[in-house]
């Protein structure tokens, strides 16, 4: 008999977004490196900000780490280092302009997501022309955000056709470990494409790193571990197609 109660996939994310705290880093660098329940867990990075004195160099050498041991992903703070969402126009110019920046230090970057699940048409171009696949879109709303603010909604992997008439590869980012967690409380399934993703910042708390390590073996009981880039691969020839008007929502 088949084992039903095993999903098709589950892949995981890390939003790195304080890459130059020492102690931050540590944490996360050895998560990432133990692979706990097998999961190889991408790094969505914070590009490095000279103009708030960060330096890129140092960045650089850990994005270059992180790489090695997983996906790497963009992860765009649209403000300032610690201010996730946009305050101004120009979206698109500036995922572009970070992009092409990280092709500039050698990286080859295959992710994006946006800081504060932000998302418009101009992100959606930008990561078209850049080739990434998109983990923006969620499964359901950030409870925190404001009401009005622009997001993104998909449930199951999709070729998002933007206005361009372009397509984005997206997998949306379905789980956080407060709903992971729920879910194996409850016995309820977590759906077929199983994205969870924390904070690099969720690990400087002892208990919350427990959970997540912990979680995250639970979660390869039930799935097929599987990494974000091998998902993408398997997956992008024969994913159904959607308008960018029926995934983006003001």
């Amino acid at each position: 008999m088949a084992d039903t109660t095993r999903e098709r996939y589950a892949v995981v994310s890390c939003h790195v977004e304080r890459p130059l705290d020492d102690a931050v880093w540590a944490r996360f660098s050895a998560l990432q490196a133990r692979r706990p329940g097998r999961f190889a867990i991408a790094a969505l990075m914070r590009p490095a900000d000279p103009a708030a004195g960060e330096d890129e160099e140092r960045w650089l050498e850990r994005a270059r780490e992180a790489a090695a041991r997983g996906p790497l992903g963009h992860h765009t703070h649209w403000t300032a280092p610690d201010h996730a969402r946009p305050t101004a126009v120009g979206t698109g110019q500036r995922v572009l302009a970070e992009g092409r920046r990280l092709r500039e230090l050698g990286l080859a970057p295959t992710l994006f997501c946006g800081g504060g699940w932000y998302t418009d048409a101009e992100v959606a171009e930008a990561c078209a022309e850049l080739g990434y696949v998109d983990c923006t879109p969620r499964a359901t709303r950030p409870s925190y955000l404001p009401a009005e603010s622009p997001w993104a909604m998909l449930s199951v992997p999709a070729s998002v056709r933007v206005p361009s008439g372009r397509h984005v590869l997206a997998v949306p980012t379905t789980h956080s470990v407060g709903e992971l967690a729920r879910s194996v409380i409850r016995r309820r399934s977590p759906g077929p494409v199983v994205h969870v993703y924390f904070h690099d910042t969720d690990l400087l708390d002892p208990r919350r790193r427990l959970l997540v390590s912990t979680l995250l073996r639970l979660l390869a009981l039930r799935a097929e571990t599987t990494d974000l880039d091998a998902l993408a691969a398997s997956i992008r020839e024969h994913t159904p197609e959607v308008g960018w008007n029926d995934v983006e929502r003001l």
